[in-house]
């Protein structure tokens, strides 16, 4: 049994192996069949691709071809324009070579005839140069003066038709303006003045302290003079005590110092205790009194201007101008009413009267502290006034008053009138007479300077100088011009308080006798 079935294993064995191998055969040649189609179909494909890519090298090919042939046609036609530009800018150029070699030959000639010309000139130039030379020195025989006395003639003839008809000019300018312009001035000032009048008091540089009797001189002079030794040095002013009867005369410059002497000697000669401690005690209390004073006199004259919000150390020094005094007026009276005329005169203008009537009240504010700081007292005050926040206004026109800087605004203009007027009238400032006369002989000295001066006499204390010319020497335009150059001189040469009227007069006089 076991031999049937491996007998029977063993022809199954066979027989699969038989259907296997023949399974495999079958599959073999199907599987080379296959490949061989597939290698069919591959290079079918293969040289269907050859062929597109043929085509599309060919089209390429083709296109590339067209595009070249058709650049290098127009690279060749821009070739040949460029050829043709430069066969013609070359014909140019011919052109102009030739035309220049022909400027040149041209300009060669001309050279060589203007070398002609000019050789010609050079000649004719001497020769024009000898006969005006020639004819110049003829001139001068036949007129007997030489070129330059011809010509400083000529030119002192010129200058003098120049100032004719300059001073005409100027005559007839003055003419046509002095009607409207003097007339509205003097409505200005004149009503200015009258609404305004102020009593004045003139101070020296002495104080007069009367005495009950004459033994109270001894006893201010004290002990080997103690008491008065003490008393001039408390306050720094001088005693003169000489034979004037029952009095003391009281001598400084300054008129602080001044009146604190004189208050002291009257409280020592009421209270009649006078020694070195009481005189020191008394001097204190007089110096308190006229600080007190100084500032009311200060804000009472704010008050009476009628400006406010001035420095309070402004307002101090407003009132030490009250012991101030120049050309033997009050500064402080001054600084009023050059603040009330300031003020009437910007009313007639439609100026601002505040700062009018402020920019006068402070325009010698310098005067206060000038023996303390060096310079002019119209730039020290306006240094004071920009200190303590003055507008720039004011500032300027106190400036400006005395000229130091030149006005630039209406106020400055105003302030300068008001200051001009407030010092020039009549019994505002007094001198000593020797210095009144010299004034009056160097004024009408100056005049007898000028050339046609027949007399010139100074009248109206100064404040005129009336000159007299001769006719025959003097024009009417040039005495015009006289008056001007005379003012001109005493402006420079003199100094006075004021102004001078200069006026000259040339007339003739025509004189025959009846026989």
């Amino acid at each position: 049994m076991i031999g049937i079935a491996l007998a029977v294993l063993l022809i199954g064995l066979g027989v699969g192996f038989l259907l296997h191998k023949q399974m495999s055969a079958a599959r073999y040649r199907l599987a080379e069949q296959r490949a061989r189609e597939a290698v069919e179909e591959a290079k079918k494909k293969a040289e269907a691709v050859r062929k597109e890519a043929e085509i599309q090298a060919k089209d390429h090919f083709f296109r590339a071809r067209s595009e070249f042939e058709a650049e290098a046609k127009e690279r060749r036609q821009e070739l040949h324009n460029m050829e043709k530009r430069l066969l013609q800018k070359e014909e140019n150029l011919e052109k102009r070579v030739d035309l220049l070699d022909q400027k040149e030959a041209s300009l060669s000639k001309r050279e060589k005839a203007f070398s002609q010309l000019e050789k010609t000139l050079g000649e004719k130039e001497k020769k024009y140069s000898a006969m005006l030379e020639e004819q110049r020195q003829m001139l001068e025989r036949i007129a007997g003066v030489s070129a330059e006395e011809a010509k400083e003639l000529l030119m002192k003839l010129v200058e003098s038709e120049m100032r004719h008809e300059s001073a005409k000019l100027i005559k007839k300018i003055e003419e046509e303006t002095q009607g409207v312009a003097d007339k509205r001035a003097k409505e200005i000032i004149v009503s200015a003045i009258q609404r305004y009048a102020a009593d004045y008091v003139a101070e020296e540089t002495v104080s007069v302290v009367n005495l009950p009797n004459e033994e109270m001189k001894g006893r201010i002079i004290g002990r080997e003079g103690r008491n008065i030794r003490a008393l001039e040095a408390a306050t720094g002013v001088d005693l003169i005590i000489d034979d004037t009867p029952e009095a003391v005369i009281i001598s400084g410059f300054n008129p602080i110092r001044r009146e604190v002497a004189r208050i002291t000697l009257e409280q020592l000669i009421t209270d009649g205790r006078i020694h070195p401690g009481r005189i020191e005690e008394i001097v204190t209390r007089a110096e308190q009194e006229i600080e007190q004073t100084i500032r009311e006199s200060g804000e009472r004259a704010t008050f009476d201007v009628g400006v406010h919000g001035i420095h309070p150390e402004l307002v101090k020094m407003i009132g030490k101008l009250k012991y101030r005094t120049s050309f033997a007026q009050n500064v402080f009276q001054h600084s009023l009413e050059v603040a009330f005329l300031a003020g009437a005169m910007a009313s007639e203008l439609n100026v601002n009267i505040k700062q009018a009537k402020r920019a006068g009240l402070l325009h010698d504010i310098g005067k206060a502290v000038d023996h303390e700081v060096e310079g002019a007292h119209a730039l020290i005050g306006a240094d004071l006034a920009k200190k303590y926040g003055e507008a720039h206004k004011i500032i300027h026109a106190i400036a400006a008053h005395h000229d130091d800087e030149k006005p630039q605004n209406i106020m400055a203009i105003l302030i300068q009138a008001a200051d001009a007027l407030s010092a020039a009238r009549p019994g505002a400032r007094r001198e000593m007479i020797e210095t009144y006369v010299k004034r009056l002989e160097e004024l009408e000295k100056i005049v007898h300077t000028f050339p046609g001066i027949n007399k010139a006499y100074a009248i109206q204390a100064g404040r005129e100088i009336r000159v007299i010319v001769e006719h025959e020497e003097i024009s009417d335009a040039d005495a015009l011009m006289l008056s001007r150059d005379i003012a001109r001189k005493i402006e420079n040469e003199l100094t006075y308080p004021g102004q001078i009227k200069v006026t000259v007069i040339r007339e003739m006089r025509a004189i025959d006798y009846a026989k």
